[in-house]
């Protein structure tokens, strides 16, 4: 997808961006002119509002993907869903490539998709270029065509604590747990995917994102991730599933065929143990304690199999281990892994879908076992959660042992260039797992009509690879359709001399009335040199030092001024102390000057 404009009609306006607030990524014509992948890079001061640009466009898919799903999984308080988090008015238009099977002679290639929202009103969605060139817009729910006119998936990612950003994921995340849980109940086939599309990729997904790169990409596409880090190959990882838990009688009743109400009364009495009332393949009931256990991979192992007439998830993944092990006690299962090509093999013939041997469908099939970790939430916290427009959804989502996750992974070992034993993934450094993050997730999704929302993905990257940073995503994109959006944003000069200068957004907020004001800079970012953008209205930093260093050369200087001190001794000081700059040689500049009598060169 392609943004082309977005306009905040809200009378408060959203977060930082007030009411009126109007930008203009692109026009159509544009859009035709562009050459590839290259993604808008939003710079500005911390509280400027790059942050909120990322955070408004999370908030309007949500809006969207909660009506493209309506469906009886939802829970009730999401079937007249108040977006409370969200702008309650906004314009937002953007093009999207049309599916082939969906382009009709003379038709659009590229769809031009209008969103629109009132005050007080639902979202509606329109494709404006459907069929003839002057055709009416066509509100696409009512005509069925949401599935096509929005993006495969709107992804997020945050290095820091962007709860904002997050908040919306958050509820999809809990959505998709729901979709399951109504199956699960319902004795329903699963299609062993999540239906909805919005996907918060925090640390949480890390070695899925990475191991799904490791198995199916080749070494070519993999060289993002061999440049800078130096990961050369996987070797060896465990999968360890949780297959059953134990779920209070209430619960239970959830599972029951018929008079649920009935079944909750004698469960607490306990004279339903063993009774037929509670029919479920999922549920057991010990008949001396009184408790139940819930086979949570009941629909995921061998059973029915999806509309893709593939077998269940963990079915599958057990077919590509190496060995497994059922551990009866604790119904745990273990399935270890020993990489080699017959494993990738393996595993590309049960989770390819046909899209050149994608890795999405493993992705999706962790991503449902991930979710699963969910089970704890109560449905109080669940309905507040889906509710709530608080900063501190992440605080609230409680965080389990590893013992009691129904999956995780574990002895991720890697092959690294000039390491002779393969190293724990665990033992990478913080930069190391950012850079293999953000280029993960990248590498994953690259065939995939998708938008990017990455909060500082180079956080925690040392200058040398901040450099390289832009270069990597471009290799990460390299000899795939443009159909993709990505913003980062940054505090990164690098980043803006990677850009050309229509892809770089600055930010400024007005001191008076605290409006965000968005503007491209005045000269050509691409190639610019790092002190031409820190020195330049996009970060507005005048000095090349830090600011302890130059308020003591001002010091000295004020001292010289005065008289205190003889020029010959100051100018020795000053290179004794201090090490090379711009602002050191102003000073020694003024000295010699002043001593000659004349006006220093770039000074007063």
């Amino acid at each position: 997808m392609k943004l082309l404009r977005l306009k905040i009609t809200a009378p408060i306006g959203f977060r930082s961006l007030q009411s009126g607030f109007e930008h203009y990524f692109r026009t159509g014509w544009d859009l035709q002119k562009e050459q590839g992948f290259a993604p808008f890079v939003c710079a500005g001061p911390n509280g400027s509002g790059k942050s909120n640009l990322l955070e408004v466009l999370a908030a309007i898919f949500y809006q969207l993907e909660v009506l493209r799903v309506r469906r009886s999984f939802l829970p009730e308080v999401l079937q007249e869903p108040a977006f409370d988090f969200a702008p309650v008015a906004f314009e937002l238009d953007y093009m999207i490539r049309v599916p082939p099977e969906y382009v009709v002679p003379n038709g659009p290639v590229w769809a031009k998709v209008n969103v629109r929202k009132n005050a007080g009103d639902p979202v509606r969605l329109f494709w404006e270029n459907l069929g003839e060139f002057n055709a009416d817009p066509k509100e696409v729910f009512e005509a069925g065509y949401a599935d096509i006119l929005l993006p495969d998936y709107v992804l997020g990612y945050s290095s820091g604590g962007n709860e904002i950003l997050s908040l919306p994921f958050f509820k999809m995340r809990f959505i998709q747990f729901d979709e399951y849980w109504h199956a699960l109940t319902k004795k329903l086939p699963y299609e062993g995917r999540p239906e909805t599309r919005l996907a918060y990729l925090d640390a949480s997904f890390s070695q899925a994102i990475l191991l799904c790169n490791l198995l199916f990409h080749d070494t070519e596409t993999l060289r993002p991730f061999r440049e800078d880090v130096g990961i050369e190959a996987l070797r060896e990882f465990r999968i360890v599933i949780k297959r059953s838990i134990e779920i209070p009688a209430e619960v239970a009743a959830q599972f029951d065929d018929g008079s649920a109400a009935v079944a909750v009364a004698a469960v607490a009495s306990r004279a339903l143990a063993g009774n037929s009332e509670f029919n479920h393949p999922a549920l057991m009931l010990d008949r001396e304690t009184g408790r139940y256990t819930l086979n949570l991979m009941q629909l995921l192992e061998a059973g029915v199999r999806s509309a893709d007439n593939f077998d269940p998830i963990v079915t599958r993944l057990k077919r590509c281990a190496t060995c497994s092990y059922l551990d009866e006690s604790t119904d745990t299962l273990y399935l270890d892994y020993f990489v080699n090509e017959a494993t990738k093999q393996a595993f590309s013939e049960n989770f390819d879908f046909g899209i050149n041997k994608s890795p999405i469908a493993l992705f999706q099939a962790l991503q449902v076992l991930l979710t699963l970790n969910l089970y704890t939430v109560s449905d109080q916290l669940k309905s507040d959660l889906y509710e709530s427009d608080s900063l501190y959804v992440g605080e609230t989502v409680p965080t389990l042992a590893s013992d009691q996750r129904i999956m995780r992974i574990k002895h991720f070992l890697l092959q690294k260039a000039n390491v002779e034993q393969p190293v724990l993934l665990k033992s990478l450094s913080d930069g190391e797992h950012q850079l293999l993050h953000s280029l993960g997730l990248s590498l994953l999704f690259r065939n995939k009509n998708s938008l990017f929302l990455l909060d500082e993905p180079e956080t925690h990257l040392n200058p040398d690879w901040r450099s390289n940073f832009v270069t990597r995503l471009h290799q990460c994109f390299q000899e795939v359709e443009d159909i993709h959006e990505m913003l980062v944003t940054t505090h990164t000069p690098f980043l803006i001399s990677d850009s050309k200068p229509e892809k770089v957004l600055v930010f400024k907020k007005d001191k008076v009335s605290g409006a965000v004001n968005l503007s491209r800079p005045d000269f050509n970012t691409l190639g610019a040199s790092i002190n031409k953008i820190m020195m330049s209205d996009v970060f507005d930093k005048r000095e090349t030092i830090g600011a302890y260093a130059h308020e003591k050369l001002n010091n000295l200087r004020a001292e010289f001024e005065a008289g205190n001190e003889e020029p010959s001794a100051l100018i020795d000081k000053i290179n004794r102390e201090f090490g090379d700059s711009v602002e050191k040689i102003l000073l020694i500049k003024a000295i010699l000057a002043k001593c000659e009598g004349r006006t220093p060169e770039g000074g007063t």
